[in-house]
């Protein structure tokens, strides 16, 4: 099913990354597809990217990531661009889930229960994800542990489902020519808008 919501988080602190790229080009194939876009660059926002009391005590949210939740409650679909680093995602992206995916917005817990509300069921989500890892090596040594976490224990936490993954890589050493193939499959897939 076509989205026509879609909001795309680029987790890289670079703007000049090839994620920054890959962003530019599924946005590009969504918007000819007639999907409304919009993007959360976290290099280009600012926010302490600290949970500083965990959740015993609230910290407040900045004005941009009380923008960003705006932005998520209005799409149907979330695109995630990130590259793996260290088997799982940059420290950028983990600070801006732990302050944005709040109890309350995100999920909340049952009074007096093991049981949560998924808060953000109805969204589907898309993972492109950058890295210098072989995609098999990713999968059969360290047995795709970032997707499992960004998948698993923080979207589909949160109700978000189905989360499809499109692995990039490896990015180092390839050539302008396979990075300009990269950026079309991209633009294909955002243009089918799933």
């Amino acid at each position: 099913m076509k989205t026509n919501h879609i909001a795309i988080i680029i987790g890289h602190p670079d703007s000049a990354s090839y994620c920054s790229a890959l962003a530019a080009a599924y946005a590009k194939g969504a918007n000819a597809s007639g999907a409304d876009v919009r993007f959360i660059d976290l290099s280009r926002i600012s926010f302490n990217p600290n949970l500083e009391y965990g959740y015993r005590k609230r910290t407040e949210l900045e004005a941009d990531l009380l923008e960003a939740q705006d932005t998520i409650r209005w799409a149907d679909h979330l695109v995630f661009v990130y590259p793996i680093w260290w088997g799982t995602m940059p420290a950028i992206l983990k600070g801006f889930i732990d302050r944005v995916f709040l109890p309350g917005f995100a999920y909340k817990y049952r009074p007096n229960s093991m049981l949560w509300d998924k808060l953000l069921e109805g969204k589907s989500a898309r993972l492109i994800v950058t890295m210098d890892t072989p995609p098999w090596y990713n999968r059969l040594v360290y047995r795709q542990a970032g997707h499992t976490v960004m998948k698993r224990a923080t979207l589909q936490f949160c109700g978000i489902k189905p989360v499809r993954i499109t692995e990039i890589g490896p990015v180092k050493g390839s050539s302008d020519q396979k990075r300009a193939q990269w950026l079309s499959r991209i633009e294909a897939l955002g243009a089918k808008r799933h």
